[in-house]
């Protein structure tokens, strides 16, 4: 799966130009033009990495990244901004940013900044996100938007299967042989439709109309995301 780049830039050509680096280097690109637009964005898909200008309309950068730091911390940030003097830098790299670039800039410097900075920091963002949803594997945790989803351990496994498989039917038994050990694997197939249930009442709108687990009649189950 590709990894999720949210860029929070005012100025569109730039923008355009940011992503059409990214995109050619195979990342996922999210825009925001401005700081309140970078938090609905942020809170939908929980980027691996945030390119964020400081001067922005209606919230700054820096307001911004205060506000970030309150949330989940699996994400790493590159400040891009026209303050380039040395305690501009100092003072980025201080509120939390793990990087810093001036403009004007080389687009493929900074996407050399960006694939350096997800080496450091890229092996913990093993997140897989859908509309909001996201499954963080190596902390065991799950977010809906800015809510923290408690699930026992069949629950969260479960659900990280289904998002591993978007859009794909998978029947009973596969769920079964999925999350259950050998040992355990006689539980009755209806041991998963009480997990569903369950489920849907923690991660729907409306557990009695699904959106996200649907009931495929006579199939199975599938985790819609379009």
């Amino acid at each position: 799966m590709k990894q999720t780049i949210l860029v929070v830039e005012d100025e569109a050509m730039i923008r355009q130009l940011v992503r059409i680096y990214l995109e050619k280097n195979d990342y996922h690109v999210i825009e925001a033009a401005d700081g309140e637009q970078a938090k609905a964005a942020f809170l939908k898909h929980h980027p691996c990495l945030i390119i964020l200008d400081l001067m922005l309309p209606k919230l700054s950068g820096e307001a911004f990244l205060e506000w970030l730091k309150e949330q989940e911390n699996d994400v790493s940030v590159i400040m891009l901004s026209a303050k380039a003097r040395i305690e501009d830098k100092i003072a980025g790299l201080k509120m939390g940013a793990d990087d810093y670039v001036t403009k004007p800039f080389d687009p493929e410097e900074l996407v050399a900044h960006v694939e350096a900075v997800l080496r450091r920091t890229g092996q913990f963002c093993q997140k897989i996100v859908h509309d909001g949803l996201c499954v963080m594997p190596r902390r065991g945790e799950v977010l809906l938007y800015d809510k923290a989803i408690q699930l026992t351990k069949h629950e969260f496994n479960l659900l990280y299967f289904f998002m591993q498989h978007p859009n794909i039917v998978l029947s009973r038994e596969q769920l079964v042989q999925e999350i259950y050990s050998y040992e355990e694997q006689d539980v009755s197939d209806r041991v998963i439709d009480a997990h569903i249930k369950k489920l849907r009442r923690k991660i729907e709108d409306h557990p009695a109309k699904p959106k996200r687990i649907q009931t495929v009649r006579g199939m199975g189950y599938k985790f819609v995301t379009s």
